[in-house]
C-alpha cells in the first residue's frame, strides 16, 4: 500500500466535521461532501463517480461522528428516546431506498441538489429561522412518514438529518436543546442505512480508487472518523456555552462557499 499525500487532509477535515456535528447537530455532511469531492477529483476519481463516492464516504464517517455526538448529548439528558424509537423505522427505510435513487443519477444532478439544499440550510441559519411552536409531535404513523422524508433527503446530501429534524421538532414544541440532542441520535440510523446502501450500490463500479468498498473510500473514512470522534463531544459541550446563533451564521457562510467550490469543481 502506497502512502497518498491526500490522506493528510482527512484528519483535519474530521476535526471540523466532529466539532460542528456536536455543536449544531448538523451531521457534518455539509462540510464533508464538498471537501471530499475536491480531494477525490485531485486523486483522479472520474467525475461521473466522484459525487457518489463523496456521499458514501461521508455517510460512513457520520456513523462514528453521530455516535460520539449522540453519547455526549445523552449525557446531558437532551435525547428524547421515545421520539427516536418511533421515527427510526421510517428513517431506515427512507435513507436506504434513497441511496438506490442516488446511484442511478449523475454526479452533476447530485451536486446541484446538494448545493440547492445546503443553500436552504444556510439561509435558514443566516436569518435565524425558528418555526413558531404551534403543535405537538405526531403519533407513531406520522413520525414514520416524517422519518421517510428526512431519510430520503438525507441520503441524497449525506447529512445526519439535523437541518430537517431540528426545525420540525422545534415546530412541534420540542425544546431546542432536546431537538438538537434527538437529532444527533436520529443521525445514527440515517448514517447506518446510508452507509449500507452506498456500499451495496457501489460494488463493481469501475474508476473507484484503491482501498474503496463500494462507494466508500476507506482511508478517508478511518482518518475522518478518528479525529471527529474526539471533537464531536467537545462541540456538544460547548453548545451550552458558546453563542450558537452567531456560530450558525458563520457556519452558513462557510457552507455557501463550500457549495460554490464544489459546483466549480464538478462543472469546471
Amino acid at each position: 500500500m502506497t502512502f497518498d499525500p491526500h490522506w493528510l487532509a482527512y484528519p483535519l477535515l474530521g476535526v471540523a466535521v466532529g466539532f460542528f456535528a456536536g455543536l449544531l447537530g448538523v451531521g457534518g455532511g455539509g462540510i464533508m461532501v464538498p471537501m471530499l469531492t475536491s480531494i477525490f477529483l485531485s486523486q483522479g476519481v472520474p467525475k461521473d463517480q466522484v459525487g457518489h463516492l463523496a456521499l458514501g464516504t461521508s455517510m460512513a464517517a457520520i456513523v462514528i461522528t453521530s455516535l460520539s455526538s449522540l453519547r455526549a448529548h445523552h449525557a446531558h439528558g437532551a435525547v428524547l428516546w421515545p421520539v427516536v424509537r418511533r421515527i427510526t423505522p421510517g428513517i431506515l427505510v427512507g435513507t436506504f431506498l434513497g441511496t438506490f435513487l442516488a446511484a442511478q443519477v449523475k454526479t452533476a444532478f447530485l451536486a446541484i441538489f446538494f448545493a440547492v439544499f445546503m443553500t436552504y440550510v444556510a439561509v435558514q441559519m443566516l436569518v435565524g429561522f425558528k418555526p413558531k411552536p404551534s403543535r405537538e409531535l405526531p403519533g407513531t404513523l406520522g413520525l414514520t412518514g416524517v422519518g421517510l422524508g428526512i431519510g430520503g433527503v438525507s441520503s441524497l446530501v449525506a447529512i445526519g438529518g439535523g437541518s430537517l429534524s431540528v426545525p420540525f421538532m422545534t415546530y412541534c414544541n420540542v425544546k431546542v436543546q432536546h431537538a438538537i440532542g434527538t437529532s444527533a441520535a436520529i443521525g445514527f440510523p440515517i448514517a447506518l442505512a446510508g452507509t449500507l446502501g452506498y456500499l451495496l450500490n457501489g460494488l463493481g463500479h469501475e474508476g473507484m480508487p484503491p482501498l474503496s468498498i463500494g462507494f466508500i473510500y476507506v482511508p478517508a473514512l478511518v482518518l475522518i472518523a478518528v479525529t471527529s470522534s474526539f471533537t464531536a463531544p467537545l462541540g456538544a459541550r460547548l453548545a451550552h456555552k458558546l453563542p450558537v446563533a452567531t456560530l450558525k451564521r458563520v457556519f452558513a457562510l462557510v457552507l455557501l462557499m463550500l457549495c460554490a467550490k464544489m459546483l466549480a469543481d464538478v462543472f469546471g
